[in-house]
């Protein structure tokens, strides 16, 4: 890890410029210590004889939106818990030039479990007409000013997307925002109409804050507001009740409202539910031309085949793009200890589960709160979590955890507008060395290498028949390395 304060924070390297062809940075970091080191090195003459062979081809594939994280109540009041330097020096880190420079950032639409308490929009039962609709205190001293801040320091442009945990507890059938319920009546009717206007004011009230939003999700995991006992904030949706909802409610509020540039997400929820969700709600004319993606989250990647991302990409790839919205790594036994610091393995995770999406259609990766304190919270339901950066408020100081170096690596370097470009290896499937190629929107490419073994190092020649030479490289044990080139 590295411990940051009021006066210190490492930076993470830059790119150095005007690189000639022949030679090539290497980005590294390692469970030996390296955090986003980087190294200068210059591509070969000749072929060593390495046994792992990388060749570049020239088909491109889907386009990169980006990378970041959750705009949580926890996040932002945690970042509030640290003195105004360190916590300048935290936003900095995820948002400057000397950070690792994330684009998206996503904003639950009022509470969830990662709040301090439950609370919407609108607690004011049968206002279905949103007379008094307003942003919530945590909007307003938490979320939209570390929101300003990470856009102070950026220089890129950074994309926000807004996701629902639940309607007002007065709109739902349980009466409660906690616990199985749907939105009360059919679409179409007051009901389904005062909620989709709700999506409409929140986008507006952000605005009216010097906030654009660039995205909304239709919902949050829409599955677990069906499931009895459900303990936090939830709203249950199926796919066709998903669809029928934006074509008769969501849709038509957002184009009315000048919102139809607004980029609307189906889904929000587990891959298993792929392709059939996708198909259900894309394959209805009235619905599919609101929508521009499909949001996917992690939890269930390692039992779920990748096989259902394949099979959404081929039908709708096209014309909708996937973007993994949520991840985050969690003790499910004992939430107590889900904060780990300095665990190697989740970066590790983080890193695959990255490039895995990536090779098979995904278009970006958010992770979840950008921090926590540390007992992995606050969270009112006790659902604790661990974060890419814990904070220490008692000694103001927040730790950068490997999981913050490995999201690095693709938010730093696979810039928005990159595409993932084809390859060729002598890899076999179940190798422990992974790769994946981009072509970046200057034309230089980017290559992610994770190596999981923790005693061998792979020998590798990749070459790009842009470039003159070989580069050869020895990828260590326990690392993940990100290599960047310019063509001729």
């Amino acid at each position: 890890m590295c411990v940051c304060n009021a006066t210190y924070c490492d930076a993470v390297g830059i790119e150095g410029g005007g690189l000639l062809f022949t030679y090539f940075n290497a980005f590294v970091t390692s469970r030996s210590g390296l955090r986003l080191d980087r190294q200068l090195g210059q591509f070969d003459d000749q072929v060593v004889p390495n046994p792992y062979m990388f060749e570049l081809g020239n088909t491109t594939k889907q386009t990169i939106l980006g990378f970041g994280g959750a705009f949580t109540d926890a996040a932002t009041i945690t970042m509030n818990s640290l003195s105004a330097d360190a916590r300048e020096n935290l936003i900095k880190s995820y948002f400057d030039q000397n950070g690792i420079e994330y684009t998206i950032g996503r904003i639950p639409m009022a509470s969830c479990d990662f709040s301090e308490r439950i609370y919407s929009y609108d607690d004011n039962d049968g206002d279905l007409d949103l007379t008094k609709f307003s942003l919530a205190k945590e909007d307003l001293q938490y979320k939209i000013p570390a929101i300003k801040d990470a856009m102070i320091f950026s220089k890129r442009n950074i994309s926000l997307f807004g996701s629902p945990w639940s309607s007002p507890y007065w709109m739902k059938t349980n009466g409660n925002m906690t616990g199985k319920g749907q939105i009360k009546g059919e679409p179409g009717g007051e009901y389904f109409k005062a909620w989709a206007n709700y999506f409409v004011k929140f986008i507006q009230a952000y605005e009216q804050n010097g906030l654009k939003i660039w995205g909304l999700t239709a919902q949050n995991e829409p599955i677990d507001g069906l499931i009895d006992g459900f303990s936090f904030q939830c709203l249950g949706w199926t796919p066709e009740l998903q669809r029928d909802f934006i074509a008769k409610d969501l849709g038509p509020a957002l184009e009315a409202n000048g919102l139809g540039h607004v980029k609307l997400m189906i889904l929000d929820d587990q891959r298993a539910l792929l392709p059939y969700w996708a198909e259900t709600v894309l394959e209805n004319e009235l619905a599919a031309k609101y929508v521009s993606g499909i949001a996917v989250h992690w939890y269930e990647d390692l039992i779920i085949p990748v096989s259902a991302l394949d099979l959404t990409y081929e039908k709708f790839g096209q014309d909708y793009f996937i973007l993994n919205t949520e991840a985050c790594e969690q003790d499910l036994v004992n939430r107590n200890r889900s904060v780990q610091l300095g665990n190697w393995y989740r970066a590790e995770r983080y890193f695959t589960d990255i490039l895995q999406d990536l090779d098979h259609g995904v278009s970006g990766w958010v992770d979840w709160n950008m921090a926590l304190n540390m007992d992995g919270g606050p969270n009112w339901e006790n659902n604790k979590a661990d974060s890419p950066i814990i904070v220490n408020a008692e000694t103001d100081e927040f730790y950068k955890q490997p999981m913050f170096y490995a999201m690095g690596h693709w938010s730093k370097f696979i810039r928005p507008a990159s595409k993932v470009i084809s390859h060729n290896s002598n890899l076999q499937s179940n190798s422990d060395l992974k790769a994946l190629f981009f072509e970046r929107p200057d034309g230089s490419i980017a290559a992610n290498f994770v190596n999981i073994n923790a005693v061998e190092t792979f020998n590798i020649t990749i070459t790009d028949y842009k470039v003159p030479g070989y580069l050869n490289y020895e990828v260590a044990p326990k690392s993940l390395i990100t290599f960047i080139w310019y063509r001729i």
